[in-house]
């Protein structure tokens, strides 16, 4: 088993130079401003022609999306918003969580233009690179505010596609996923649909709950897709289709099932015409060639077979759309990305052999081969900022994505420290320990109510979301905010995590609320043995289900003395009836059936512990949020005002499911530091904002 060092190897190289401050309140190089800076969320590259397109979330300009584009064949050109793309806000709602609201599409006379789902109405509009002409609305405006929601969009290759020109005009066809919401309360209606850029929209297929991945094959005759059911998600069982295309719509009669599960995702065609999948059919997700005929597949690996302690993971679970870990590049060498031990890699399969490639970074986005033999994807490491960059078989790289201040200095920088530790029933977990670090503070003694010298700094542990995400493998400055200011952090990656094969990522089923908070309790009580942290002095932190994770812990241990959750789910039964359609059945899998098992959803759901929760908390909610209501949360605040514990609550206006708003992000962060001063016995450096922490034993 192996162990982090001592934080005391994290950041204090020259302590006889540095100021003496106790943890917690170290002075940060780093602001709350800052990490709401750095947090635009640069996503989903494409490659059209000779450009380089992705989309840019940016939080000082209230968490709007912008399409940008940079040409690949003039080195030093910046990169430039597709006009109108930014004031539209090109995002998309389908299955709330969104991804792929658009696509960049190359007319033969050099045009370039974009295709985008925009946020306001959701209708798509297309949008003219140059801004030649004013955006116009692609699909019909829907019968209820936002009720037709596009996402996940391809673009049928020319010879599969009807021109009514004769012409030959240049009229192209798009399939996108469409999600149908009424007025009525009824369950949304999924199905996919072909768009064309003269405004005609047709069903392509229906039925199914939830469709994905429309990929038509290089020719446009054959339209790969993803379909599934309720109550599986799309890592549970999902069914690849074939269907025969005439003029970008579906020929009557054709569609048939090809695979019917496992997990399978990511459906592309080789430039030779051959479809591939993403399948965990051996035990983790690898890339797979599919027989047209038998549906059968055969991976692309000639070691398929991975020893335990070294699987490669080349598959993220589809919780957005649009995701590629793997396509081809115009020499035809195919690029891919994987996970090992939680942290990413990238490599090019050649003849069933892959080749990493040295690239220096850690953690990878889609990927967007390009005609040259590079790749365009979305990068970071341990000590770099998530960019966008070019890649060159060599391993050397190119940005293409404008460059950000540093700031951070290398030495104030903690980098991540991996290990694995027991947990209970045998089994083991990992986590990312991040050792607070700051050159120019050496530790001082601790006040009395705060541990003693030798105790070590407190521990914030991090529950990630999902439940089947994982803890990131790059610099994120959202950790980096608490380590500068010698307070350490420890990102788990529990049980039911991605990246360690098929059957770790299923130990959440019928166990959530159970393995993970063991987990992270786990790897609290590990790093406090080991003498790296302040055993008094833990705290706990998650949002959406890592705010589960933290709530069950918070409920059902007295390990730590403070939580914070950001719009975490604290009654089963609420959420099981009234979330949207994308999850409305995941927590069968999770808990159980529901009504059937309803006394375990009682059972597990922490707003009917709260007897025994006794631990000071900070809750954050944003008021839009239809993943988990504002409800759950102002059910935990009451409860802890009944309980008489001391508590904090903020809640932000038209925010959602996650905070994007520059603003809010600043005031989320300082709140939690405020709170945790107050709670742990420090004084925040800085000009900290003080949160009003509510003690009902002092009212």
């Amino acid at each position: 088993m192996s162990s982090p060092s001592s934080c005391q190897g994290g950041g204090h190289r020259n302590p006889s130079k540095s100021a003496a401050f106790p943890y917690g309140a170290w002075p940060s190089p780093l602001v709350a401003a800052d990490v709401a800076a750095g947090a635009v969320r640069r996503s989903e590259p494409l490659v059209a022609g000779n450009w380089a397109y992705w989309v840019e979330e940016r939080p000082l300009d209230r968490g709007r999306g912008a399409v940008v584009r940079v040409p690949l064949d003039e080195a030093g050109t910046p990169p430039a918003d597709v006009p109108h793309t930014a004031e539209a806000d090109i995002r998309t709602s389908v299955h709330e969580y969104g991804g792929g609201a658009w696509l960049a599409v190359e007319a033969p006379d050099g045009t370039h233009l974009v295709a985008g789902a925009c946020m306001g109405d959701q209708r798509v509009r297309l949008f003219d690179g140059e801004g030649r002409a004013e955006p116009r609305p692609l699909t019909p405006e829907p019968p209820s505010p936002r009720g037709l929601r596009y996402a996940d969009p391809a673009l049928v290759p020319p010879d599969g596609r009807a021109s009514s020109s004769a012409g030959g005009a240049f009229e192209p066809v798009t399939i996108w996923v469409r999600e149908a919401h009424d007025d009525t309360g009824h369950e949304p209606r999924n199905e996919l649909v072909a768009v064309g850029l003269d405004g005609t929209v047709g069903v392509v297929a229906t039925g199914a709950d939830f469709y994905a991945a429309p990929r038509p094959s290089p020719d446009g005759s054959v339209l790969a897709y993803l379909s599934w059911d309720h109550p599986n998600m799309p890592w549970d069982h999902v069914r690849l289709h074939l269907v025969d295309l005439d003029g970008g719509m579906a020929v009557p009669g054709t569609d048939r099932v090809l695979v019917d599960g496992p997990a399978v995702t990511q459906p592309a065609w080789s430039p030779d015409g051959d479809l591939h999948i993403v399948t965990d059919i051996d035990g983790w997700w690898a890339i797979h060639r599919v027989d047209l005929d038998s549906g059968t597949s055969d991976p692309v690996l000639g070691d398929a077979a991975q020893p335990d302690a070294e699987v490669r993971e080349f598959g993220v679970p589809a919780w957005v759309f649009a995701g590629a870990t793997y396509g081809w590049d115009g020499t035809g060498a195919l690029w891919c990305t994987w996970t090992s031990a939680g942290v990413g890699h990238i490599g090019i399969i050649r003849d069933g052999v892959l080749d990493e490639v040295a690239s220096g970074f850690t953690d990878f986005g889609r990927l967007a081969p390009t005609p040259s033999g590079t790749v365009v994807t979305v990068a970071a490491g341990w000590t770099r900022r998530a960019a966008v960059v070019e890649i060159s078989p060599d391993g050397t790289h190119r940005r293409l994505s404008d460059a950000e201040p540093l700031v951070l200095e290398p030495d104030d920088v903690s980098v991540a420290q991996p290990f694995t530790f027991d947990s209970d029933d045998g089994r083991q977990a990992h986590a990312f320990f991040f050792p607070p670090t700051n050159s120019a503070v050496a530790v001082a003694a601790q006040a009395p109510d705060a541990g003693t010298p030798d105790a070590g700094p407190p521990l914030l542990v991090l529950s990630h979301g999902g439940p089947t995400g994982a803890a990131r493998s790059s610099l994120d400055l959202g950790i980096q905010y608490w380590t500068t200011r010698g307070i350490a952090v420890v990102d788990v990656n529990y049980g039911g995590s991605t990246g360690y094969g098929t059957a770790y990522r299923n130990l959440l089923q019928g166990q959530w609320g159970v393995v993970d908070t063991q987990d992270c309790i786990n790897a609290a009580l590990h790093l406090a043995r080991e003498g790296a942290v302040d055993p008094q002095r833990l705290v706990i932190k998650g949002g959406s289900a890592g705010g589960y994770t933290t709530l069950c812990a918070l409920t059902g241990s007295d390990v730590f003395a403070a939580g914070i959750s950001r719009y975490g789910v604290a009654d089963l039964e609420a959420l099981a009836r009234d979330t949207h359609k994308f999850e409305a059945r995941y927590l069968d899998g999770l808990i159980g059936p529901w009504p059937e098992a309803a006394e375990l959803y009682r059972e597990r759901s922490p707003i009917w512990r709260t007897d025994q929760l006794r631990t000071p908390m900070i809750v954050l909610q944003g008021t839009e949020d239809r993943v988990v209501p504002q409800s759950q949360s102002e059910q935990v605040v009451a409860a802890l005002a009944a309980a008489g514990v001391p508590h904090a609550y903020l809640l932000f206006e038209g925010e959602g499911h996650g905070f994007r708003r520059g603003p809010n992000i600043v005031a989320a962060l300082e709140a939690e530091l405020s709170f945790l001063g107050q709670v742990l016995g420090f004084e925040p450096a800085g000009d900290i904002a003080r949160v009003e922490v509510r003690d009902p034993r002092q009212q």
